[in-house]
């Protein structure tokens, strides 16, 4: 990576947290191999997760309704964005890398880091109607979900009881970042560390901080490239048909949203440590 500069968005509120530790060894790792590291410590900077008319200075373009991505849209073009959002996306801009560090909570992320994404990827910055996935404005940047869960590994397989995990982490990695255009990398999961012993869970920080020494190296996971699809209001932005029938005879889909009605492919969004 040319410019070796990392964003860590950070989401928990205890400074004691194993997510904590995992996001000082993610700043430590980095910056011993030369990357600029900046950290959101959302908890710490009491970030408003609640997008509003307050998010833009001045008068909205339609007072009577507030279209919330157009007239945020339309602010960052005129510098009327609130200054809290400039802020973290003149952050992103100089990001090469964007690591997420967060408990899953409910399936998902905390509601502060997801306030945080609906808040600063605005119409225009984050993405344009034109400009998305393959296309998408942050293509020549990379993008890593960190994350910790209450449960094991194997309630989160195919045949546990929470589901796969490759279902839940779609939303996050193909419905935000890859939809930016990011270059999402394999995610990295720290499964139940509260029900592991000090001893695991200091082998899990280290595989971190030795992951992260060579992470500008690491590829993206696949997705379904844009030029599978028939990318116009006529074609309902679906797969071209030749894909669907190339596809035919094989067991599994595509992608776990592109599964064609058969077997989503086996870690399609996370690669398992072997």
């Amino acid at each position: 990576m040319a410019g070796k500069n990392a964003l860590i968005v950070f989401a928990h509120q205890e400074k004691t947290s194993f997510n904590s530790a995992l996001k000082d060894a993610a700043v430590e790792s980095l910056k011993k191999t030369g990357w600029d590291v900046t950290v959101s410590d959302l908890y710490e900077m009491k970030f408003n997760a609640v997008l509003s008319r307050d998010d833009i200075i001045g008068n909205p373009k339609n007072p009577n309704h507030f279209n919330y991505a157009f007239e945020t849209m339309e602010a960052l073009e005129e510098g009327r964005l609130s200054k809290d959002i400039i802020a973290e996306q003149n952050k992103l801009r100089s990001a090469d890398l964007v690591i997420f560090q967060f408990p899953l909570y409910w399936l998902g992320m905390p509601a502060i880091m997801k306030g945080w994404l609906e808040r600063v990827f605005t119409q225009g910055f984050a993405y344009t109607l034109q400009n998305i996935y393959d296309n998408g404005l942050f293509k020549n940047k990379k993008a890593l979900l960190s994350l910790t869960t209450g449960g094991s590994s194997t309630m989160y397989s195919p045949q546990g009881i929470n589901g796969d995990i490759n279902v839940m982490l779609w939303p996050l990695q193909n419905g935000i970042l890859h939809f930016c255009g990011f270059q999402v990398l394999s995610p990295q999961i720290f499964w139940s560390p509260e029900g592991s012993s000090n001893k695991a869970r200091t082998k899990m920080i280290e595989l971190w901080k030795a992951r992260l020494e060579n992470i500008s190296q690491e590829d993206p996971i696949h997705f379904v490239p844009t030029a599978m699809f028939d990318m116009s209001a006529k074609g309902g932005f679906q797969l071209k048909k030749e894909v669907q029938k190339s596809n035919t005879n094989e067991h599994y889909g595509l992608s776990v949203g592109q599964h064609l009605g058969k077997g989503i492919p086996p870690n399609n969004q996370y690669r398992s440590e072997k």
